[in-house]
């Protein structure tokens, strides 16, 4: 019980942290008033990833997935909201963000209205959640190989990659010790990920030592 809170802290700090890196480019549009050199997609899908995860805590009454899904989705919100402020695209951005909450609308219809509450509700909410965070793991792959063709990792951040690597341990330990295959599993793929972006920097960071090939996250 004791090694099953301290995961649940872990996964608590880690998490918070990882979703806190965020505010990297939060300080960046502030600063520049601009949205242009930042990703919106990656807001987009944490915060459905988060409310899935969110709904699945609250189901199945895990404290840990609620408090971190809470404060993630409340995080992903803010970066959201300040990327439309700052964007001049605004219909595109308007039109992803208005399609997703179509989405989370579907979710939330057919999980708690069409599925009768139980087991298979919880199942196949668990499933869902599951190949989503498994998706977003993955959906960095095609940078990888880019890095392994240009033999540059200057587009991928080292302190990210710590937060996502410990992250995923966390979370993969905690659905080990609660037997909850629809945690531990997604969770692979980020420690495997993560490992292969430590192999990359380590062949390929100290190519020209003089300048570090590789983002460090300033807050």
């Amino acid at each position: 019980m004791e090694f099953l809170q301290f995961l649940s802290w872990a996964c608590i700090v880690f998490t918070v942290g990882m979703f806190s890196t965020g505010l990297t480019d939060l300080k960046n549009m502030r600063a520049s008033k601009s949205a242009d050199n930042v990703q919106f997609l990656p807001f987009l899908t944490t915060c459905l990833n988060n409310l899935g995860w969110l709904y699945y805590g609250i189901l199945k009454t895990d404290g840990t997935l609620v408090l971190v899904n809470t404060i993630g989705a409340c995080l992903q919100s803010l970066y959201i909201l300040s990327y439309c402020h700052y964007t001049y695209d605004k219909r595109r951005v308007t039109s992803q963000t208005l399609l997703a909450g179509g989405v989370v609308c579907g979710g939330w219809l057919y999980f708690s209205v069409l599925l009768p509450q139980g087991e298979s509700q919880l199942a196949q909410l668990g499933l869902t959640c599951s190949l989503f965070t498994i998706s977003m793991y993955l959906s960095p792959l095609a940078d990888l190989m880019k890095i392994v063709r240009t033999g540059s990792v200057e587009c991928l951040s080292f302190s990210l990659t710590v937060a996502t690597f410990l992250t995923s341990t966390s979370w993969t330990l905690y659905g080990l010790q609660l037997q909850d295959y629809y945690i531990m599993v997604p969770n692979t793929p980020g420690i495997v990920t993560s490992l292969i972006r430590f192999f990359l920097f380590w062949r390929f960071a100290s190519v020209n030592q003089g300048v570090p090939s590789y983002k460090l996250i300033e807050i």
